[in-house]
């Protein structure tokens, strides 16, 4: 890495656009590795928080200028000192929130809901994987084995990570029937990890004409519907009872409405979906059938690690559900395309 070190990276004005402009490539300092970016993928956050309009605060907050891409993989090229696990030459998955290390949520894992002010997360408040290098803290790193390619790694480092998470909160095995909606990379990754870990029969309800075709072609679900009359098909596969566990990735007040009701007695649903609202009457909706409504957002270090090592267990590959690959220098037509929903997952790619 000594000679030139300039890159290119994109970064997001908040008006529609992306700018690639002029960065240093860093050098790793104490326990700072500098990775090699192999794939990138786009997060719905990016577009939802970032592409359209700087909306986010908080933990959502971008800062203006920064390089964009908080789902990147690749490999190390270059140590700081220090290290304790990663050396260069290792493949690895950036987990895309780097927190203190030191508060309680960070103890648990849970780098996502840190409230530290030392709290960064890779594109958005420090450079992201939106350009041929990222430095990156070797305790936000996770083992990519050598089975899962750079691509499914980028898919693990936020969606699948997050999907795997709410379906651990709501427990899914050969006994249930699963309800997803909402079907964009989020509830497709619902949908692929529900039937890896069992799930008996798998109902997609979807508003997007060409979601529901590519949920079709990959062959994910038992059953894809449009939203109308979708409770009344899904209540008539189900003998009148509902599905045992469902998941929300529509962040629509219809989709959420969905879910809950015709998930049956006793039931589990997760609210994955980010923004929106959510309209229902609590003792028809909820209290009287028993039903429990779980909140989740992103994952934990180690239940990403798990993940990882069970999609080499089950034989499945992430990046099944990336229709679309850019190199940077189109990275204007990866967003603007992820930006209209007629895609699967879209992922920036590196040589």
């Amino acid at each position: 890495m000594e000679g030139n070190r300039s890159m290119k990276g994109a970064v997001l004005p908040g008006n529609s656009t992306v700018e690639l402009r002029d960065f240093e490539i860093p050098k790793p300092g104490h326990g700072e590795v500098l990775i090699q970016t192999k794939a990138t993928t786009i997060c719905g956050s990016d577009i939802r928080c970032i592409y359209r309009e700087h909306v986010g605060k908080g933990p959502e907050g971008y800062i203006p200028g920064t390089i964009a891409g908080h789902e990147p993989c690749g490999v190390i090229v270059e140590e700081g000192e220090g290290l304790r696990r990663f050396h260069k030459g290792d493949r690895v998955i950036v987990y895309h929130i780097s927190g203190c290390g030191l508060c309680n949520d960070c103890r648990r894992g849970y780098y996502i809901s840190c409230k530290s002010p030392y709290r960064r997360a890779y594109g958005w408040q420090r450079n992201g994987g939106m350009a041929p290098y990222i430095l990156a803290e070797e305790k936000d790193l996770i083992a990519l084995p050598d089975s899962l390619t750079y691509k499914d790694g980028a898919q693990v480092a936020c969606g699948f990570g997050t999907v795997y998470e709410a379906i651990e909160k709501i427990g899914v095995s050969g006994n249930d029937a699963v309800l997803v909606t909402g079907l964009g990379p989020v509830g497709l990754a619902a949908l692929m990890l529900c039937r890896a870990m069992g799930a008996n029969l798998l109902i997609g309800v979807e508003t997007n004409e060409a979601r529901i075709e590519l949920a079709k072609k990959l062959g994910l679900a038992d059953h894809v519907f449009s939203p109308e009359g979708a409770l009344e098909k899904v209540l008539q596969l189900t003998g009148g009872n509902g599905v045992e566990r469902s998941i929300d990735a529509s962040a629509s007040d219809p989709g959420r409405q969905l879910a809950i009701r015709a998930t049956r007695d006793r039931g589990k649903i997760a609210f994955v979906g980010e923004g929106g609202t959510c309209t229902f009457e609590p003792s028809p909706d909820i209290i009287h059938g028993q039903k429990t409504i779980y909140g989740s957002w992103v994952t934990s270090l180690w239940k990403m690690e798990e993940l990882v090592e069970r999609l080499v267990r089950w034989g499945i590959h992430p990046e099944e559900l990336i229709t679309h690959e850019f190199p940077l220098e189109q990275a204007s037509d990866a967003y603007a395309l992820m930006a209209g929903g007629s895609c699967g997952k879209v992922a920036v790619v590196f040589e």
